[in-house]
């Protein structure tokens, strides 16, 4: 696999690979990029989900004109200016089945060295490290929305927020009074297991449908460091909420549903008014959905209940009476990026019989760049392999990241002038093909 020249950094500056003795410095970046409430003695005490084999930072070296210079020499200074890291998901859900992906994340550069192509030459490091690596693919979490499209990342999945009034009504699901609660303290040595388990079940079989049809981008904490943050709990970061509570409900005493909270509570002159902010809810079928968010709607002292990325087509969407009452919107999840045109396509199924030409461009990965021959039936294998026949249909890497995970459609860019049909009817047959029934979205920001 062959990688573009990557571009280099601006004189003054080098790359260097970091480890936990750089904890502090990286911490310090982070919060010049990232502005925190937490003092940084505070945030070094806590810890890093971070894979330190795949974080890079970026040195300047300069020298310290306020020195004493020594025999003549002015002395030179090396502080960190930027950082990235990335994690290693080896089973990143992608329809019908899972590619290693490289997970980009901890980009940040300090306000001092902005706009000198910084960003650019970590760009570069993480697609050559990933390509290295045989990940094909890249995603992350964009902190601003305008900055990895020039990449060539496309949005790919989109979240729901919504704001669901204590006691909404929800319909009813056969089979949902026959769960158990358990409301407890959440807690890694008690709970891990069990939410690693569900976790995983509901990304391969949402709905509990037995069809094999999984959910994109559904990633799991692959590693110990990814682990061990997600379960810390940090007083300094609750923002006046109370510790994190986890709801488990039960069948025939086996766990088919969870939901991680916070609540908060106001004291007003018509009485309190609380708030329950939940993190993952997690169920493995519509019985369990309906149980769990019974308990999440009627907890005592609220008046409100604000879920936190709940994939777009979640069961609550269906089960308010009254949707419009919860004041829903959508944000965008995750962004992805193609590395490897030919890996990355076959290694995914379709939701149609597909064959088609398209023509890829790429500026910064030229080996993506060109015809690829794209075949596959309806939720079966895949191939895809360079060919010198004429294009069925055009399109920039940055729209093959947006409908890879089947999230959006190939017709829909097509409407805003992002991708151009060449063969009569190409562009809706690929279309349908690159779709998935169900809606892709990472349950946690990473």
């Amino acid at each position: 696999m062959t990688t573009a020249s990557r571009r280099p950094l601006p004189a003054g500056y080098r790359f260097a690979p970091l480890t936990e003795t750089d904890k502090r410095a990286l911490l310090d970046v982070d919060t010049w990029a990232f502005p925190s409430e937490v003092d940084l003695d505070e945030q070094v005490k806590l810890p890093l989900p971070l894979t330190w084999s795949r974080t890079f930072g970026v040195v300047s070296e300069h020298q310290d004109a306020d020195a004493v210079p020594l025999d003549g020499a002015v002395p030179t200074v090396s502080e960190l200016a930027a950082m990235h890291s990335s994690y290693p998901f080896s089973q990143f859900p992608v329809p019908g089945g899972t590619l290693p992906v490289s997970g980009l994340t901890w980009v940040g550069v300090h306000p001092q060295h902005r706009r000198r192509g910084i960003l650019s030459a970590m760009i570069d490091l993480h697609f050559e490290e990933a390509r290295a690596a045989d990940e094909p693919v890249s995603a992350l979490f964009a902190a601003e929305a305008p900055i990895y499209g020039r990449f060539g990342y496309g949005q790919a999945a989109q979240d729901l927020r919504l704001t669901i009034p204590r006691g909404a009504a929800l319909r009813d699901v056969a089979g949902a009074d026959e769960h158990t609660v358990r409301i407890e303290k959440a807690d890694r040595a008690r709970h891990g297991e069990l939410v690693d388990t569900l976790h995983r079940a509901a990304g391969a079989d949402p709905g509990g449908h037995g069809t094999g049809i999984n959910r994109p981008g559904w990633v799991t904490r692959e590693t110990p460091e990814l682990q061990e943050s997600w379960w810390s709990d940090p007083a300094v970061f609750r923002r006046g909420r109370e510790s994190e509570r986890i709801v488990v409900v039960e069948r025939d005493g086996e766990p088919r549903g969870y939901a991680t909270f916070r609540r908060k509570l106001a004291w007003e002159t018509t009485g309190p008014r609380g708030t329950v902010s939940t993190g993952e809810v997690v169920a493995l079928d519509a019985a369990a959905a309906r149980a769990l968010w019974g308990v999440l709607t009627d907890l005592d002292l609220t008046s409100e209940i604000e879920p936190f990325m709940i994939p777009v087509d979640d069961a609550i969407t269906h089960l308010l009476v009254n949707p419009r009452a919860a004041a829903g919107r959508v944000a965008d999840n995750l962004w992805v990026r193609v590395l490897d045109v030919p890996v990355a396509l076959a290694g995914r199924q379709y939701a149609g019989d597909v064959d088609v030409v398209l023509h890829v461009s790429d500026e910064r990965v030229p080996d993506n760049a060109g015809h690829w021959r794209l075949r596959a039936t309806a939720f079966g294998e895949a191939t895809c392999e360079r060919t010198s026949d004429p294009a069925d249909v055009s399109l920039d890497v940055r729209e093959l990241g947006s409908a890879f995970l089947g999230g959006v459609s190939l017709v829909s860019l097509a409407t805003a002038g992002l991708v151009t049909e060449h063969r009569p009817g190409a562009l809706t047959a690929a279309s349908a093909a690159f779709g998935w029934p169900v809606a892709p979205v990472s349950s946690w920001v990473f």
